[in-house]
């Protein structure tokens, strides 16, 4: 680990070189990737760097103790010595982490899609629940928002919502949503009080460029209909709503919140081309596809990540054994000790599998 550490210091030095150059600028794309590359060593280097001064401060108060009388000052330097072992500790276990292999579409923005699973209405109300949810979750990380696509039913639910969330960071804190969600209540709908389960999948996907998906319009049919949800005025009197049919895959896309058919159009392509990234990055793991389908399932009621109890005021993370009696706070967007809880889980397990494969 060492070896690397010392490796990745150089290069950061090297990089700090190439920057200071005023030559630099001229080249755009290089100045881009160099600066990305720095960023993301920054992290890493500073820990070593806090490491390696922490062994210093160790090697130097054990020198000092050999050659001090004065017990106050020895107790004085006993307790830097301490400090600084505790310290290192902690730093081990903290460059161990940022040294795991990173998930290239961390730093993407989210395309979400949320349907209705089984449960009739009141998963579809749920539904519409669950997106308040993630757009609160995602006002408090100051990420951006755009609907794409929703699909309303009368009474407030919805049986569909697509949409992206813009910001950096964006797939690495919302990946863990991806799955089965299930709710257990008493729907505003049930008379006789009895409580019903519902459940409801979440699809969290990386959003894709046009260099990571070479998508072939040619070998897309678009359709053109009458908007049917909310809308401005004119939204749902023009022809302005978007079919979007993969021809070689039979992916069918429908965008229609805008007013604007190119508008629409160009929401379906962006839906298009991360679901197909999503699709090329399955085929390049197959371990991966095989945890993606576990996660989203069809939406039967047996398959779920997380359980959302109103009567007892309790959520669930069945991955993770986690249970919050805090459920309110949740459904208004407070996920970060879910979400970390679950970070912390999945790099615990990657460090378990370093640790057994060397």
């Amino acid at each position: 680990m060492f070896d690397r550490l010392e490796d990745l210091l150089t290069r950061f030095d090297e990089i700090q070189t190439h920057l200071n150059d005023p030559n630099i600028t001229s080249n755009q794309e290089r100045f881009r990737a160099l600066m990305k590359e720095q960023s993301d060593l920054t992290p890493i280097v500073d820990a070593y760097r806090e490491y390696k001064k922490n062994k210093q401060d160790i090697d130097d108060s054990l020198t000092m103790l050999e050659e001090e009388t004065d017990e106050d000052m020895r107790t004085m330097l006993k307790e830097t010595l301490n400090e600084s072992k505790d310290r290192i500790t902690e730093l081990e276990d903290e460059l161990k982490i940022l040294l795991l292999p990173k998930d290239p579409n961390d730093d993407k923005n989210v395309i979400v899609e949320i349907r209705a699973g089984a449960g009739g209405d009141e998963a579809a109300l749920f539904a519409a629940e669950m997106y308040r949810l993630l757009v609160k979750y995602a006002e408090r990380k100051n990420f951006k928002i755009e609907t794409m696509n929703t699909d309303e039913i009368g009474i407030g639910g919805m049986k569909d919502v697509s949409f992206m969330i813009n910001g950096h960071g964006a797939y690495s804190r919302l990946k863990y949503e991806s799955g089965v969600h299930r709710v257990q209540r008493v729907p505003v709908t049930e008379s006789s009080g009895r409580i019903h389960t519902s459940t409801i999948t979440v699809a969290i996907m990386p959003e894709a460029s046009e260099v990571e998906v070479d998508l072939d319009l040619n070998d897309c049919k678009f359709d053109v209909f009458r908007s049917s949800g909310n809308g401005g005025q004119s939204v749902n009197t023009t022809d302005s709503a978007v079919r979007l049919t993969h021809l070689p895959t039979g992916l069918v896309i429908s965008c229609q919140d805008e007013k604007s058919q190119l508008k629409n159009k160009d929401k379906a392509i962006k839906i298009l081309r991360a679901k197909l990234y999503e699709i090329e990055m399955e085929k390049q793991n197959d371990a991966e596809s095989q945890m993606r389908r576990s996660q989203v399932g069809t939406g039967d009621r047996s398959e779920k990540i997380r359980t959302y109890n109103f009567p007892q005021g309790r959520v669930t993370d069945h991955r993770i054994k986690l249970t919050l009696h805090r459920l309110e706070a949740v459904m208004n967007g407070d996920l970060d000790e879910i979400i970390d809880s679950l970070i912390a889980a999945d790099q615990a397990a990657k460090l378990g599998r370093m640790a057994t494969s060397s």
